[in-house]
């Protein structure tokens, strides 16, 4: 079990230094493909994960061709957060570096 809030976001190893200079970014997160297989950004905005149950199913969908990152989302009003259709929250902004904290690493596909 992981010791952070309610939100997360799963991304490629290959983003973490964009990450943790930058926060979560959607245009400065290129360095991988999208947890989907996707090459672009799916939405202006950072999906977010609510449980850790969500956060392994983005771990089961592994699309980047590497290993992944798990980050403790904090400080967001989940009432910003907007459905993309298919029952998965993002915020519509990019995430400030002093919001999110790596919280597991290489986690293997």
């Amino acid at each position: 079990m992981l010791d952070t809030s309610n939100l997360f976001h799963v991304s490629s190893v290959l983003n973490r230094q964009s990450i943790e200079q930058h926060g979560l970014d959607w245009t400065r997160m290129g360095a991988a493909r999208g947890i989907a297989g996707s090459r672009r950004p799916e939405v202006e905005g950072i999906f977010v994960c609510r449980g850790e149950e969500e956060a392994g199913f983005f771990l089961q969908i592994n699309n980047t061709g590497g290993p992944l990152d798990i980050w403790s989302v904090d400080g967001i009003d989940e009432g910003m957060l907007l459905d993309n259709g298919n029952g998965f929250v993002y915020l519509p902004d990019r995430i400030p570096a002093a919001r999110v904290r790596l919280v597991r690493s290489d986690v293997p596909l």
